[in-house]
C-alpha cells in the first residue's frame, strides 16, 4: 500500500514480496501484501492538521540534534505530532525522495507494518508490545538467527547504532537456477512497553552510506504503545489518517490473494550475492 513520495523523485520499489506474522520473532510472511494507494499527500511535513509549531518550546522539534541522537522516541517524549504523519502506533517524519508503503495482513485486513523505500534501499518497520520491565530483543534475535539458519541462510551478530544487530543473508533460487543470497540487517530497539524491529535491505544492508539516511529516518520515529493490554510480541497495528483513501488496483479486487506485484520483502530486494551449488 503506497502512501506517499517526498519531493520530485518517484522512485519505484520493484524489489519483491513482503509480509509479517503477528509475533516479533518471525521472519516475513507471504500472507501479508501491499496494495497500491494514490499519492494523495506529498509528505508528513506538508500535511494539514497537526502542523509544525516551531515557536512552542514544549514541542520537541523532529529536526533537532537531541531527537536525532535519542530516537526512536516514545509517545511520552513528544507533545504533538509536530508535522509527523500519524499512522497510529507509529508517527513518522518523511525524507526527501522517500516512498512509504504500508503492509496489509491478508487474513485480517489489518495494517501491520510500514516500509520506507529510498533509492535502492529500504527500511521495514514493525512495532510490537513488550513487557513493562524487560526487553525482548535478546530473545528475538536468537530466535531469528536460528530460524534463518534453519532456512539455509546465515546470521551473524554485529554492533550497530542501537547495540547488537543481525547481519543476515537469505537464499533463494535465481532465474538461472543458481542460489542467490540477499543481505539484510535486523535492528531491534527495546522501548517502554514496546519493541521496534527494523530491517534494512538493498544497498543499505551492505553500505553504510546508503544506510545512513534510513537510520536517520528511524531515529525520528515515534512509537505510540497505547494503554490497552496486549500480549508481549503482539504486533501494534497501524491506521491510516482519515484524509488518505486507499485505491485498490482492479486485479487486486478480482484476486486479492494474488496481489503480490507491489509487495516488498527484506530478503528479495537489492544487490544479491550469487553462489553456485
Amino acid at each position: 500500500m503506497s502512501i506517499f513520495r517526498r519531493g520530485r523523485q518517484e522512485q519505484a520499489a520493484r524489489h519483491g514480496r513482503s509480509g509479517e506474522r503477528r509475533t516479533a520473532d518471525s521472519s516475513p510472511d507471504p500472507a501479508a501484501d501491499e496494495v497500491g494507494v494514490a499519492d494523495q499527500i506529498a509528505g508528513a511535513d506538508e500535511r494539514g492538521g497537526a502542523g509544525q509549531d516551531s515557536e512552542d518550546p514544549a514541542v520537541l522539534d523532529p529536526e533537532s540534534e537531541d531527537v536525532a541522537a535519542r530516537g526512536p522516541l516514545d509517545r511520552e517524549d513528544v507533545h504533538s505530532l509536530n508535522g509527523r504523519l500519524d499512522l497510529g502506533s507509529l508517527w513518522i517524519t518523511g525524507v526527501p525522495g522517500m516512498e512509504l508503503r504500508i503492509e496489509v495482513e491478508q487474513e485480517t485486513g489489518r495494517l501491520v507494518g510500514t516500509t520506507a523505500v529510498l533509492g535502492e534501499s529500504a527500511l521495514q518497520l514493525h512495532a510490537f508490545a513488550a513487557p513493562r520491565k524487560a526487553g525482548v530483543w535478546d530473545g528475538v534475535r536468537d530466535e531469528l538467527a536460528q530460524s534463518i539458519a534453519t532456512g539455509g541462510g546465515t546470521a551473524e551478530e554485529a554492533e550497530g547504532p542501537w547495540g547488537t544487530e543481525l547481519r543476515t543473508r537469505m537464499p533463494s533460487a535465481g532465474p538461472d537456477g543458481r542460489t542467490v543470497f540477499a543481505p539484510a540487517r535486523f535492528i531491534g530497539i527495546d522501548g517502554p512497553r514496546w519493541f521496534l524491529r527494523a530491517v534494512l535491505s538493498g544497498r543499505a544492508a551492505i553500505e553504510d552510506a546508503a544506510a545512513e539516511p534510513l537510520l536517520d529516518f528511524l531515529r525520528r520515529v515515534v512509537v505510540v504503545r497505547g494503554d490497552e493490554p496486549m500480549a508481549p510480541r503482539e504486533v501494534l497495528p497501524l491506521t491510516l489518517p482519515d484524509d488518505i483513501r486507499p485505491t485498490v488496483p482492479a486485479e487486486v479486487q478480482a484476486q486479492a490473494q494474488a496481489a503480490t506485484q507491489h509487495a516488498l520483502g527484506p530478503f528479495e530486494r537489492g544487490p544479491e550475492i550469487t553462489e553456485v551449488r
